[in-house]
């Protein structure tokens, strides 16, 4: 039998390493059952907190990272960019008890109005859900009287988290831009 030419030997190889390949590379998943993974029925939770964005003072709780250069030229920012880590609390006092923490980011993303491009965790220090989180990603229209936005996930007791927060003003001062925020979360979880 004659040998094959190397360029032959190789095209084989290259094509056999093909069909091969994605049958190995398909094992990286597999389903699962939910019970697998500890779930029991799907609850819908409700939570309600102030949320304290304080920007302006000794202690602020945002500050900014970021600014367009037309930021300070457009009634909206459009343009800036702050970060977070505000108070959640039970009542709209500022010594109302904390339960948990608003972390992450927003950014005023619409020319026209006060709109913000909202990326956070709520991240829970007290009671049953201590440790836990939810993922918030959304339009917030800052100067509408209510506000919803999707909860995108969770982790700990809200894995598996969907649902949303319903964001309401309950006070700003246009002078610091300080400002509380009511919410109503409502959440469905394993």
């Amino acid at each position: 039998m004659a040998k094959k030419p190397l360029s032959t030997q190789i095209l084989i190889t290259i094509f056999l390493l093909h069909i091969i390949t994605p049958i190995q590379s398909q094992q990286f998943s597999r389903k699962l059952s939910k019970n697998s993974l500890g779930f029991k029925k799907e609850k819908l939770t409700h939570l309600h907190f102030y949320f304290h964005d304080i920007v302006t003072g000794h202690h602020p709780t945002a500050i900014k990272v970021a600014a367009a250069p037309i930021a300070n030229t457009t009634r909206s920012l459009f343009g800036l960019m702050m970060m977070m880590d505000d108070p959640l609390t039970l009542t709209p006092e500022p010594g109302s008890k904390i339960v948990g923490r608003a972390q992450g980011m927003y950014a005023s993303a619409d020319l026209k109005e006060l709109g913000f491009l909202m990326v956070l965790n709520y991240y829970f220090t007290e009671g049953k859900y201590n440790g836990s989180t939810l993922s918030i990603l959304g339009r917030n229209a800052a100067l509408t009287p209510m506000r919803e936005m999707p909860v995108v996930g969770g982790s700990g007791l809200f894995r598996f988290a969907r649902g949303y927060a319903q964001a309401k003003t309950h006070s700003i001062d246009f002078t610091t831009a300080n400002a509380v925020v009511e919410y109503n979360v409502f959440v469905l979880h394993y």
